[in-house]
């Protein structure tokens, strides 16, 4: 009996599996578009130092990345299923 369990949950399994390397490979390349944002950032900071670009150029540029980073955070906690807000927390305890 366990030869046609085996085969009859094969497809469900199969499936199974797909979905768990999809997620894997989505939150990998969410943690790296992470560090890219984090690398234009350091590129924008240099940039202002050495005067390529202007005060204004770099807080756009800044706002964009920064606004950005924040929809990831918000993705990761979401996706974690960790959604409460940790200064919530301590309401009750007045």
């Amino acid at each position: 009996m366990l030869l046609i369990d085996d085969i009859l949950l094969f497809p469900a399994r199969s499936i199974l599996w797909i979905f768990q390397e999809v997620q894997n490979a989505a939150l990998q390349d969410r943690a790296s578009e992470a560090e890219r944002i984090t690398a234009r950032l350091s590129d924008l900071y240099m940039m202002l130092e050495t005067g390529k670009i202007s005060e204004a150029e770099f807080e756009t540029g800044e706002k964009e990345l920064l606004d950005r980073l924040d929809q990831i955070e918000e993705g990761r906690t979401g996706f974690d299923g960790d959604d409460e807000d940790p200064e919530d927390d301590d309401e009750g305890d007045d």
